[in-house]
């Protein structure tokens, strides 16, 4: 026997009944209310060439992607994103359509994640690009999806919002190279305070730097604008928080629960963010379940320059969240076994055929015996046997 023929390869699982069920209910949910928005389902290759997902641009570094080489020896990814295939897509095939493209999807990514226990490297995504629309009403239109499918999905959830161009205008006032730029960066996305106090307390003490430093307890309520307001200075960081701010009340009113709130520290590696940044959790799931926000540098880099927002929700999940609350999707069992006599195989099968389309559920039988027939039927919890000869006979099991 082979080594390796009985296992799946480390971050993959197989998905069974109640789990299958699950996931086909949390997709359809979704599909229906972005189709009910207005956006319209495409499917983009499992695969593409690596170089649609090029790091300088895209933010997805090299080693966590799937590489092959196609028969002419072109470097090949398996998809590590969605949003940029649909970059690649809008800009080409669909670059003559009317302003704005609504596009939604489900899909797969393939990641690799070493040392990251718990992370699955296969996961299925469904989420919305919003292409050709700028401003406010755009940005609600996403958030407003967003939050109209996480509440039908997964009650409980709370959304967070950010800008990327808050980080961006005080990174731009301190003078250090990329690389420990992006160091800082990386710090404040993971709320590392040790660390980023470190690179900090190397540099001059200016009002960025301070800033800079605040910047992942920058989280909570309304409260947190006038915080980070006496910190921003006249260093361009005060634009991107006024907009924030208007995006917040706005969301507020159609989320009165309290499960809204302002994080300045969400800065994302994706670097084609421009704007707004949102992500949501639930409780049960350490990762984000939901993450979007505003890219409207990205379709440049395929020749269509034009703005654009969308979010991806990791239905995987979401998936394991219900399960693990309770919220199963069980699997019925059939409604009528149907057995054929002997000879009777043929009119069996159309007399199934008859029941499914009288809306039943039915299974037929592949036992040569009807005693077989009954013996399964019990053990698989289906109430009825119909067993077809000359005439139909009926067997119900209570």
């Amino acid at each position: 026997m082979k080594k390796n023929s009985r296992i799946t390869p480390e971050g993959t699982k197989d998905f069974l009944f109640e789990e299958c069920l699950t996931r086909r209910s949390i997709e359809k949910t979704l599909g229906d209310v972005f189709a009910a928005r207005g956006f319209h389902e495409v499917v983009t290759p499992g695969f593409e060439f690596y170089d649609v997902f090029d790091p300088d641009f895209s933010g997805i570094p090299q080693e966590v992607m799937y590489k092959m080489t196609d028969r002419r020896g072109r470097l090949i990814v398996m998809r590590p994103d969605s949003t940029l295939p649909i970059a690649r897509l809008t800009a080409t095939r669909l670059q003559n359509l009317p302003k704005p493209v609504r596009l939604y999807y489900t899909q797969p990514i393939y990641r690799n994640n070493p040392g990251l226990a718990g992370r699955s490297d296969e996961s299925v995504q469904t989420g919305i690009e919003l292409l050709g629309a700028a401003g406010l009403r755009a940005d609600l239109d996403a958030l407003s999806t967003a939050v109209e499918a996480l509440g039908k999905c997964v009650p409980g959830y709370r959304l967070e919002l950010g800008h990327a161009g808050f980080f961006r205008a005080l990174a731009r006032q301190i003078p250090v190279p990329d690389d420990l730029r992006e160091e800082i960066r990386s710090a404040i996305e993971s709320k590392n305070y040790a660390r980023l106090n470190k690179i900090l307390d190397g540099l001059p003490q200016t009002g960025q730097v301070r800033a800079m430093r605040e910047l992942p307890r920058l989280f909570g309520g309304e409260e947190v604008f006038d915080r980070a307001e006496s910190l921003c200075g006249g260093d361009g960081a005060g634009g991107p928080l006024g907009y924030l701010r208007r995006i917040y009340r706005a969301l507020s009113d159609m989320e009165p629960g309290g499960r809204l709130s302002i994080d300045l520290g969400l800065v994302q590696r994706n670097d084609y963010y421009t704007g707004i940044v949102f992500s949501a959790y639930v409780e049960e799931c350490g990762d984000a379940v939901l993450l979007g926000g505003r890219y409207d540098n990205l379709l440049s880099h395929f020749g269509q320059p034009m703005p654009a927002i969308g979010f991806a929700v990791d239905v995987d999940a979401i998936a394991k969240t219900l399960l693990d609350r309770g919220n199963v999707c069980p699997v019925p069992p059939m409604d009528v076994l149907v057995h054929g006599e002997p000879d009777y195989e043929i009119k069996a099968a159309e007399y199934a055929s008859y029941l499914v389309g009288k809306g039943l559920r039915c299974e037929t039988s592949v036992f040569e015996t009807r005693d077989e027939a009954v013996a399964y039927a019990q053990k698989s919890g289906i109430k009825r046997v119909d067993l077809v000869g000359e005439a139909v006979k009926t067997v119900n099991l209570i």
